[in-house]
């Protein structure tokens, strides 16, 4: 069975000339399709291993049975898999939110991803070892953990130029209770007066911002299209401390969200912050691979083809939800037919049948990486 789509094709000459001024919107060639099932299902978090022998291995897929939907982050509080009465080809996600602080300002984000398979478990989040080689990269952001019933406290923002939704966790013991400490400056002179003790923790996590000082996640009025807009479908709700965004599909079988990218001068077009470091955890080996297609079948992708294809399920210990991301393009376009799996793609850039771009054309042969956790496994159901 087919479906059919708003979005319209591109010629390879368009595709090329659109690259060229902002083709960071290669980064969401995805669609969502009507599927129901009921969202309640916590993630589950398969036994530890080390990042390079993740990353080296293929792993079996534990997950969801075919037809089956399985939410693989805690913190989701309802879904649609397919659009509920706007135009865009997406569903949606709502997550709860959680509080932070910031330079005395409160901040709000969402969780998805650790590096810890134990925390993971506890917490209900995508176990994520391959998040393990961010341990080095000096710029990953900080969140720190207070003792008693404070709120945690963030380091970066999104407009700083070291931001990252990577945090590395640390853990504040704090001695005399009537200390306000709401910034990392305040936290860095109550240890240096002996009031808190600090303890960094082997344990990085994704916890991408919603809203900050001075800005935030931007809303899409339209609901008609990917990037325009931004990935909201609403303001923040903050008295009941949720928010609800866009939820694209990409073979094999997972539904993702956008959060930011390493490309600062692409982040504006995408509607997302800016995340640079994370350009290094790529060259650590930290990230999965995604291929976009630039043309070949209609389809539901935001350039108008078929659905992305990444290496690896949420879940699976060679998994990341930072995706190193590549471009497509069939040589010959008559020729196209449905990819999707990353053996598919492999085999027939090798073949010559498919021509690959670092990032996008106008990029090649720099990459960027873009930040899309995954908090739900289901069927993909797109047909030509």
């Amino acid at each position: 069975m087919s479906n059919e789509f708003s979005q319209s094709t591109l010629s390879r000459r368009q595709f090329l000339l659109w690259s060229a001024f902002g083709g960071s919107t290669l980064a969401l060639a995805a669609c969502a399709v009507p599927v129901a099932a009921p969202a309640s299902a916590p993630a589950e978090a398969p036994l530890e291993e080390p990042a390079e022998e993740a990353h080296a291995e293929a792993t079996e897929e534990p997950h969801a049975e075919e037809g089956e939907v399985k939410v693989m982050v805690r913190d989701v509080l309802e879904y649609s898999l397919d659009p509920q009465g706007w135009e865009g080809p997406y569903g949606s996600v709502t997550f709860r939110l959680h509080q932070a602080w910031h330079n005395g300002e409160a901040v709000y984000y969402i969780r998805t991803d650790a590096s810890d398979p134990t925390f993971a478990e506890e917490v209900g989040l995508v176990y994520v070892p391959l998040l393990n080689a961010a341990n080095g990269i000096e710029q990953v952001n900080k969140l720190y953990e207070l003792s008693g019933d404070r709120m945690p406290v963030i380091a970066m923002i999104p407009g700083h130029e070291d931001y990252s939704s990577l945090f590395r966790m640390y853990t504040v013991t704090v001695q005399d209770d009537s200390l306000e400490l709401t910034s990392e400056e305040a936290i860095e002179q109550a240890v240096a007066d002996g009031a808190a003790m600090l303890e960094e923790r082997p344990l990085f996590v994704n916890y991408p911002l919603i809203q900050w000082t001075g800005g935030g996640m931007t809303v899409d009025p339209d609901l008609k299209e990917v990037l325009p807009g931004g990935q909201l479908f609403a303001e923040p709700d903050l008295e009941n401390m949720s928010v609800t965004m866009k939820l694209h599909q990409c073979y094999p079988g997972s539904r993702y969200i956008l959060t930011d990218t390493s490309s600062a001068p692409m982040a504006p077009m995408m509607n997302v912050p800016a995340s640079v470091p994370m350009q290094e955890l790529k060259e650590r080996g930290g990230t999965d691979e995604i291929w976009v297609f630039g043309n070949g079948i209609p389809g539901p992708g935001v350039m108008g083809f078929q659905p992305a294809i990444f290496d690896n399920k949420a879940g699976e210990l060679a998994w990341s939800p930072f995706w190193d991301h590549f471009t497509v393009l069939w040589a010959d376009e008559s020729q196209a037919r449905v990819l999707t799996s990353s053996a598919e793609i492999r085999a027939l850039i090798e073949s010559g049948e498919l021509e690959l771009f670092n990032g996008v054309p106008d990029s090649h042969p720099e990459g960027f990486v873009v930040n899309c956790p995954a908090p739900i496994l289901a069927p993909n159901t797109f047909t030509a």
